[in-house]
């Protein structure tokens, strides 16, 4: 299953549990653990005859071995090309008979599986037939794990063209050092190549466990066959432990990496190590970027680096916490001749919001609009499944949602200012500049 690998769906990601559902008070997650110990989590809701099933594991590029760089992407990304011996034609042409839909998700967390179906009977089994031989039996044809090594291969070469996506794997390496966040979700090529069908079985036997699953359903359909899809979606996965914790990333050590590239922009990446997506600071530093950088034409960078000095089109800033500490990063294009220019005053930017915080109408403006324009962002059964997802398999309190505009509108100046002085160091950033200077 092709996986995108897009800086937009990237941030998306990182902001989906940021925004709230306006109708969750009518949205009862169910949740429970099968008997062969995968987590699930449930909404039911019969306004569509439709069945939403997403399947994650602890299955991302974090979990790849040393000097396997890869072998999780390409693991995940050969599930459905050849399954029980059925062949990826086959499963593919057994989809379309019955309208169903199979995608996945990859990023250093996670690797999942998620399926859209009619939910009439004969619709639906057929779809979870499918879906259950997928997860549960996996071929890895020699053929096909040759075709697909060469075509991930080619796919990261073609990307190290691109100037955005050498920053993005600089500024990881540069952010995480020797931590598993630090390798790039794609892989290496070197490593790649070296792979066989026997590090994909093993990395499939120990990370697509039944007791690793988590197993989110969304749809027409009843508590009871909510249980009996979680038995059988679970109940022919490897049996295994639970993996172990990912280890805590150090603390972020200040760097200045400057990559020389043709680009006519320079691309700037500046950040640190941020929180996890069960910190406590979640709400105070999500509401507060919102002010300093991810409020779009409303944000101080923009309004710093763009409006008044017209050194970038866009500059930008988030948080993208993940099971462990994710990253906060800073990032515009300039021009290459005002690179420094631009550099400083998004840096200058950032250390003022550090030490003053957000006005208090800067901060109302920002939670005026978070939750009021949150109705928007929850409009499908898919869009709900992410929301159950994400919940399930961060292990965020099931009344997340409901408490979600309490949590924004509790925020003040004070929060916001203590969370972003626990967090982010100004003398301790990481910095990257491709496409200007010398390399060093």
């Amino acid at each position: 299953m092709p996986i995108k690998n897009v800086f937009m769906k990237r941030v998306l990601g990182a902001l989906l549990l940021s925004l709230p559902l306006s109708a969750q008070a009518a949205l009862a997650i169910q949740h429970w653990q099968t008997a062969h110990g995968a987590r699930v989590v449930f909404v039911e809701s019969h306004e569509l005859p439709m069945l939403d099933v997403a399947v994650d594991f602890p299955a991302g590029s974090a979990r790849d071995p040393a000097g396997k760089s890869g072998l999780a992407r390409l693991t995940h990304g050969l599930l459905d090309q050849g399954a029980g011996g059925v062949s990826d034609t086959a499963i593919a042409h057994r989809l379309a008979d019955v309208g169903a839909l199979l995608s996945g998700r990859f990023d250093r967390d996670r690797a999942g599986v998620t399926l859209r179906t009619l939910s009439s009977a004969a619709e639906k089994n057929k779809a979870l037939d499918v879906l259950a031989q997928v997860l549960q039996r996996p071929d890895f044809p020699q053929a096909v794990v040759k075709r697909e090594q060469q075509r991930l291969i080619a796919s990261i070469r073609e990307a190290e063209a691109d100037p955005g996506e050498v920053a993005s794997k600089a500024f990881y390496r540069a952010l995480y050092g020797a931590h598993p966040y630090a390798q790039d979700e794609a892989g290496d090529p070197a490593a790649i190549a070296r792979l066989d069908r026997d590090d994909l079985r093993a990395f499939y036997r120990t990370h697509y466990s039944a007791s690793n699953a988590v197993i989110s359903l969304m749809g027409d359909i009843t508590r009871a066959e909510a249980e009996a899809i979680a038995v059988r979606l679970s109940a022919g996965l490897p049996r295994g432990a639970p993996l172990p914790a990912l280890p805590k990333p150090a603390p972020t050590t200040a760097s200045d990496t400057r990559i020389a590239h043709p680009s006519s922009q320079s691309h700037v990446l500046v950040g640190a190590v941020g929180l996890a997506r069960n910190d406590p600071d979640f709400f105070p530093l999500f509401v507060g970027n919102y002010v300093l950088g991810g409020g779009g034409f409303d944000s101080q960078l923009m309004r710093e680096v763009r409006d008044k000095r017209g050194y970038a089109y866009s500059a930008y800033s988030y948080f993208l916490p993940m099971k462990e500490a994710g990253p906060f990063q800073l990032g515009l294009q300039t021009k290459r001749e005002q690179t420094d220019d631009a550099l400083k005053v998004a840096q200058d930017t950032l250390r003022k919001f550090i030490a003053d915080g957000p006005s208090e109408a800067e901060l109302n403006q920002a939670k005026s609009n978070l939750t009021g324009g949150f109705p928007l962002r929850i409009d499908s059964n898919r869009k709900i499944l992410d929301y159950l997802a994400i919940i399930g398999f961060y292990n965020l309190p099931l009344d997340y949602l409901d408490s979600w505009v309490d949590q924004v509108n509790a925020v003040d100046v004070v929060a916001v200012k203590r969370a972003f002085a626990r967090r982010i160091d100004p003398d301790a950033l990481v910095t990257v500049v491709v496409g200007a200077g010398h390399a060093r």
